[in-house]
């Protein structure tokens, strides 16, 4: 074999040794910032679902704040409103000034339960 061949071959083997190598390392990094993430904002993430599970029972589509505040407990009122927000719930007010929370998803149903009861 020409022997000017064999340094660009070596070359470029090494290149893709090297690249392959930094791929692996990036990877099994990027794997590992996503699970410490996880696991960092895991009680949001699971507070976020319990609050979906209570504001979907199918024969309440309205909650109250007292009540999520109740089965969700550990946050501060203000948190728990956000935690709500970004499990996709929408906050209303009773006559009595009472604070209730219901899904965005769930509107169509909770207008045509309120229309039932007129």
């Amino acid at each position: 074999m020409d022997p000017n061949l064999l340094t660009p071959l070596f070359t470029l083997l090494g290149t893709l040794v090297g690249a392959l190598v930094t791929f692996a390392v990036n990877r099994q990094q990027f794997k590992h910032q996503i699970q410490a993430l996880q696991q960092q904002y895991r009680t949001e993430f699971m507070a976020e679902e319990t609050a979906r599970h209570f504001l979907s029972h199918k024969s309440f589509t309205d909650r109250s704040f007292d009540v999520l505040k109740k089965h969700l407990g550990g946050f501060e009122d203000d948190e728990l409103r956000k935690i709500l927000v970004r499990a996709g719930a929408v906050r209303t007010y009773r006559d009595d000034d009472s604070e209730w929370w219901y899904l965005l998803s769930r509107m169509g149903e909770r207008i045509e339960k309120m229309q039932q009861r007129s």
